[in-house]
């Protein structure tokens, strides 16, 4: 069987993870060939815990250069994604890139474009797409029944972290090191679905406020509301600071509605479209009983093993991709768009005036006042969906 050599660049908590799935002979058309990190202490866990055969690298530069691969994941801060995959993807090699994209859409743009000119895949890992839940509505949606959306709202407040999570890397929580709070860090997986699921809406007024339940430069509360080509609104609301958290997904249809929640659809079809009842009923209190249900899924939530799983796939075979790299694009316009127009307390049309963003971000970068921390115990994220290094 041929199988993909790949390499891991970052091997923190989820490049370490990602190991431990290709060694287990998770992904079988994968073969993990060597890893590289900054860090002398990754290394050195790499070292013991890593077959003799996997080559160890100082940093992804060397691996790329190294030619042991064919494929690399990368698994870094926000800001090396960028670098490191033009680099990777100009050596001819492949890249699966973790969330989000990049820090910029102008950083992100300069992937694409990377990959269409060297003929490489970049694709991202946007493993919340294998959830059997989101592929149910996903299906229900384009059935076609629920009609056209007028509505959708999502609350996502269970990313709950504390003052020790944020003071726990010299990075973390900093403009000029992460680029971004709540937006960034936790929901590229929410914002992708969003679009994965609603499409790009065209414009975003968005309230985004920074350390307003932690000691942190970024932002940690989020309240943005949307606006989709052909009238159907939004409302998206995020954090860090609520506990217990929420995470409830409705999306109201001419004909019906959708609600995720608790890892659980439910679905309600009405006889006939609202929109006709509206101007043809002549009961001016009509009500109606709708057909309520739980759609049914296959079970099935392969989460980043599937994502490698089509990856591999892709290369070998031109199958289908998880996300591709136009996803994570999208996804990164969108957080883009909040960031913005929290800034500038306007509302912001997509695509977005990336110059202004740029320099709005670049303001922030500068007047960062950053943090001196030698405790790393726990510098990366724990979470199941955490942020990729």
């Amino acid at each position: 069987m041929k199988q993909i050599r790949l390499g891991v660049i970052g091997i923190g908590n989820m490049g370490s993870e990602h190991c431990r799935n290709l060694l287990s002979g998770a992904v079988p058309e994968m073969a993990l060939t060597a890893v590289a990190d900054l860090r002398e202490e990754r290394r050195s866990w790499a070292k013991k815990n890593l077959p003799t055969e996997t080559t160890i690298y100082k940093s992804g530069d060397e691996l790329i250069d190294s030619g042991t691969c064919e494929a690399v994941l990368i698994a870094v801060p926000h800001f090396g994604h960028a670098p490191l995959a033009v680099r990777a993807l100009r050596s001819g090699l492949h890249v699966l890139c973790e969330k989000p994209i990049a820090v910029t859409v102008g950083q992100a743009r300069g992937m694409l474009q990377a990959a269409e000119e060297s003929g490489k895949t970049l694709a991202l890992m946007f493993n919340q797409r294998t959830n059997c839940v989101y592929r149910a509505i996903r299906r229900e949606l384009d059935s076609g029944k629920y009609g056209k959306m007028k509505r959708m709202s999502w609350i996502v407040t269970d990313w709950y972290r504390t003052q020790r999570y944020y003071d726990s890397g010299s990075w973390r929580a900093t403009w000029k090191g992460e680029g971004g709070g709540v937006l960034l860090n936790q929901c590229p997986h929410q914002l992708d679905l969003l679009i994965w699921l609603c499409g790009m809406p065209d414009a975003v007024r968005a309230f985004c406020h920074e350390g307003k339940w932690h000691h942190i430069e970024v932002e940690d509360d989020v309240t943005a509301y949307l606006e989709f080509p052909g009238g159907a609104t939004g409302v998206f609301v995020t954090s860090t600071g609520d506990l217990p958290g929420t995470n409830r997904l409705e999306i109201d249809c001419e004909q019906g509605k959708l609600v995720c929640e608790n890892g659980q659809v439910h679905s309600w079809l009405l006889p006939e479209n609202e929109r006709k009842v509206c101007f043809e009923s002549l009961n001016p209190w009509y009500q109606t009983t709708p057909l309520e249900s739980e759609p049914e899924t296959d079970g099935k939530n392969e989460q980043h093993i599937g994502v490698m799983k089509a990856f591999a796939a892709h290369i070998l075979r031109g199958e289908p991709l998880v996300a591709s790299a136009s996803d994570g694009l999208n996804a990164l316009t969108l957080s883009n768009a909040i960031h913005l127009s929290g800034w500038t307390g306007e509302t912001v049309r997509i695509p977005l005036d990336e110059e202004a963003f740029d320099a709005l971000l670049q303001q922030k970068i500068d007047g960062s006042a950053g943090k001196d921390t030698t405790d790393q115990t726990y510098e990366t994220d724990h979470s199941s969906t955490g942020s990729g290094y």
